[in-house]
């Protein structure tokens, strides 16, 4: 990436629907188009639903088969946009905004400080 670059921050959130807990980050994805990132939502839901209670099931099957089409003409308008369902008390929200993404600089042929070399990476037990 030579300069910024437009595209979409993906969240999937969690919450206890009944507690007051705040929601847990559970993943997040950067897509660099719509149809990228409502799709990282398609699979996720896809993935998921056999597992899920009919209720949630039935809002899951809905946002792919009806509501999906909306939210990638909403994302191709710029526009933030969540997808969220409710399975046994906890709600999943996944959450779409559009973005500018940054470039960061390359570390390959760059020399690079002198406590960069004496990082050891931690062994497992």
């Amino acid at each position: 990436m030579n300069g910024p670059a437009r595209g979409y921050w993906c969240e999937c959130w969690t919450q206890d629907a009944a507690s007051a807990e705040e929601p847990a980050l559970l993943a997040s994805f950067d897509a660099y188009s719509a149809p990228q990132a409502d799709r990282w939502v398609a699979i996720a839901l896809r993935t998921i639903s056999p597992a899920l209670d009919s209720d949630a099931s039935d809002e899951a099957w809905t946002w792919l088969h009806e509501d999906r089409a909306e939210t990638r003409r909403a994302l191709m308008r710029s526009e933030h946009c969540t997808v969220t369902i409710t399975h046994a008390g906890i709600r999943i929200t996944w959450t779409i905004r559009p973005v500018i993404f940054l470039p960061l600089a390359h570390r390959q042929g760059t020399e690079l400080p002198a406590c960069a070399h004496s990082f050891k990476p931690h062994s497992a037990d």
